[in-house]
């Protein structure tokens, strides 16, 4: 292995790493808002809990949502319901919104700028070439705007993938602009009222 490969595998391991951390850290919080807070049954106690430090709490958790786009390996499914959690459903969909519209551009335009080697980083290149069929089809752009809508795709990876298409970024950012709010928010509420909904339907 030469050089560039030997670095390219030391960057992998330690993006990996920090996305198993990343992991950790946000299972951690939300036990800790479900279980310490005790937030189902006292919504209050979130709110007493940010409302003096909201700007704080807003900036850094806008970058998180940038950053776990852009580092594709972060759960973002978990930082958005903690978003919604936290804020609420008006600035929680905002600061959600703008940081995942955000860092997914920036993820295009790297995927653009670097090409495979930058998405190598995050998966393999067996699973790329497992799209390369779909990218030489003329249906890859419904294809994503599908992918784009449903709560339960690999967005971040389509995202990577996307960026290896012939998609001019214009089409790429009117398509997530309009599509991930409805995977974004589908995920979110189902997972926070979803459970509530099952206990009252069994019922």
């Amino acid at each position: 292995m030469n050089k560039h490969g030997i670095r390219h595998s030391k960057l992998k391991k330690l993006i990996r790493g920090i996305g198993i951390v990343s992991i950790i850290l946000s299972i951690l919080f939300v036990c800790y808002l479900i279980g310490k807070l005790d937030i189902f049954n006292n919504p209050q106690a979130l709110a007493d809990l940010i409302k003096n430090h909201i700007l704080l709490g807003s900036i850094v958790f806008f970058i998180i949502q940038i950053i776990q786009v852009v580092i594709p390996i972060i759960p973002g499914g978990v930082t958005t319901v903690v978003g919604f959690l936290t804020f609420g459903p008006i600035l929680g969909f905002i600061l959600n919104f703008t940081g995942i519209i955000l860092g997914s551009c920036i993820l295009f335009y790297l995927v653009r700028r670097f090409g495979r080697p930058f998405i190598l980083l995050f998966i393999d290149e067996k699973k790329i070439q497992k799209y390369d069929k779909q990218l030489a089809s003329r249906t890859y752009e419904t294809i994503f705007i599908l992918n784009m809508l449903s709560p339960m795709a690999p967005a971040d990876v389509m995202i990577m993938i996307t960026g290896l298409s012939r998609i001019t970024f214009k089409r790429f950012l009117t398509i997530i602009v309009l599509c991930r709010p409805v995977s974004m928010i589908t995920y979110s509420y189902f997972w926070i009222y979803g459970g509530t909904f099952i206990k009252q339907f069994l019922h």
